[in-house]
């Protein structure tokens, strides 16, 4: 046998043993991630007095919908849910047109502070954002009390909006600059001696060619601020208002919290970010490449 051969033998031997360990690694991650949504509902289906009596890991005698029953009864699903309609529809709109507006300008512009406005915006995503709900909180009250209104901000679905925009349209000004650099700067330059004004330019010409990218990236914002939680517990002192991620404090007991009843609860938060991401999953996926190859 020639020493082609050989070498060509061990090569694939070699590629076989990584596709290998690539596969268990992956396998394991999958595993590692699911495993927890699968045990909730799993959790969800049992009734809570089966794992009393058994424990947790007994095998269940019947599986029940009783809990999610009871957990859309306890916590008025159609109220919540339109909050959080109320505070994710306004928050992803204005983030992707004001981190359209500043890609624009950084992208198809040269000005002296293009690269520090960029820079600005995506070293706001590296701040913890455990960080600042202390800051923004006393903020937000300072602010009300100046203008005579203590709920100006605070408690006020405008003040969470607020937020959500200020903190997302960083991510969107990255990703949509990225993608406005694949666009070809020919395009701008004969909108330009067509006589086109900036205004015209954005709307007219840009913002056409952007609907992939602002297609995936609102699904990509809308799943995460529709599933924020800490904001609306710091910004938000009546509970009435809160989004549907909050509410499941109202399925948590003052001394006991029935845990298959708050399993049943996420899950039904949950689904309608599910829903939405099996309906536009294509965009989703597209999402996380946006801008990583250029024309």
């Amino acid at each position: 046998m020639s020493t082609g051969v050989v070498q060509s033998e061990q090569y694939r031997n070699s590629q076989k043993r990584k596709d290998t360990f690539i596969s268990i690694f992956i396998g394991i991650f999958a595993f590692v991630w699911i495993f927890p949504i699968l045990w909730t509902v799993w959790t969800s289906l049992r009734p809570y007095n089966e794992i009393i009596s058994y424990g947790i890991f007994s095998w269940p005698r019947r599986l029940t919908f009783d809990n999610y029953i009871n957990a859309i009864q306890e916590m008025e699903i159609g109220k919540y849910l339109l909050n959080s309609l109320i505070v994710t529809v306004p928050s992803v709109i204005l983030t992707l047109f004001f981190g359209s507006l500043v890609a624009f300008v950084v992208t198809r512009y040269q000005y002296k502070f293009n690269l520090t406005l960029l820079l600005l915006f995506t070293a706001g995503n590296m701040l913890p954002i455990v960080l600042t709900y202390i800051p923004v909180f006393w903020m937000f009250i300072w602010v009300g009390e100046l203008f005579g209104n203590r709920n100006l901000l605070y408690n006020n679905y405008g003040g969470l909006i607020l937020v959500h925009v200020g903190f997302q349209v960083g991510f969107a000004t990255f990703v949509l600059s990225s993608y406005m650099k694949t666009i070809p700067k020919e395009i701008s330059e004969s909108a330009t001696i067509d006589g086109a004004n900036v205004f015209r330019h954005y709307f007219n010409v840009i913002l056409p060619l952007l609907r992939p990218a602002l297609a995936a990236l609102s699904v990509l914002m809308t799943t995460w601020i529709y599933n924020e939680f800490f904001w609306a517990l710091v910004l938000m002192s009546d509970d009435s208002k809160r989004p549907i991620t909050s509410a499941l404090r109202r399925l948590q007991g003052q001394y006991v919290t029935d845990f298959n009843l708050l399993a049943a609860g996420a899950i039904i938060a949950a689904a309608p970010t599910v829903i939405m991401f099996f309906i536009l999953r294509k965009q989703f996926i597209a999402g996380l490449t946006l801008g990583s190859t250029k024309g």
